[in-house]
């Protein structure tokens, strides 16, 4: 490694040529830093998206062909329809192709009928008003009182009550057999 010494510094320091290019690379190094930091000039037209990925992506219309197939009670209109038996399908052991489409026709025909049940209850509410003041709560707090608190209770199929029935209701009692009169080894009673 090889140190200048200070005799030879000097003499770099003073040299004409040496302060010049040191001069015009400061120069150089303002301007670059100066005009780094100045607004750009608007030559070419913004080629971003001005909507968010959300707003393309709910503005696209997916149902546009048929705007109404997600709407409830729409498996009616669609072409739905139980499969045909053929010579490879399935048929239970013990029953004729004809006798299983015919279990497979009533079971389509029953599943319809409750989808068709269950649409036409579909947006059937309960006003509000008419509840409030059945219930009492416009004239009094009587409703706190009940073992429902005002509610209406909705039926089910099996007793929550916890309590044991032993008698089943659609039984009736055994009858007691009755004793034929025989021989009795030692006579009448």
């Amino acid at each position: 490694l090889h140190l200048l010494s200070h005799k030879s510094f000097t003499s770099t320091c003073n040299n004409p040529n040496t302060k010049m290019k040191t001069t015009a690379a400061f120069v150089i190094a303002t301007a670059a830093s100066a005009a780094a930091f100045a607004p750009q000039p608007a030559g070419r037209p913004e080629t971003s998206l001005n909507k968010s990925i959300f707003q393309i992506v709910s503005d696209m219309d997916l149902f546009a062909p048929k705007a109404d197939q997600n709407n409830y009670g729409a498996r009616t209109k669609k072409d739905l329809k139980v499969g045909n038996i053929g010579s490879n399908s399935y048929v239970p052991s013990g029953m004729t192709a004809e006798q299983y489409n015919k279990i497979r026709a009533a079971e389509k025909s029953k599943k319809d009928a409750n989808y068709a049940k269950n649409v036409a209850k579909a947006g059937v509410f309960k006003d509000y008003t008419d509840f409030y003041i059945k219930r009492g709560t416009d004239l009094n707090q009587g409703w706190k009182k009940s073992v429902t608190l005002g509610h209406d209770m909705a039926k089910t199929k099996y007793d929550w009550s916890g309590k044991q029935e032993t008698a089943k209701p659609f039984a009736t009692e055994a009858k007691k057999p009755v004793k034929k009169a025989g021989f009795n080894l030692f006579g009448k009673k």
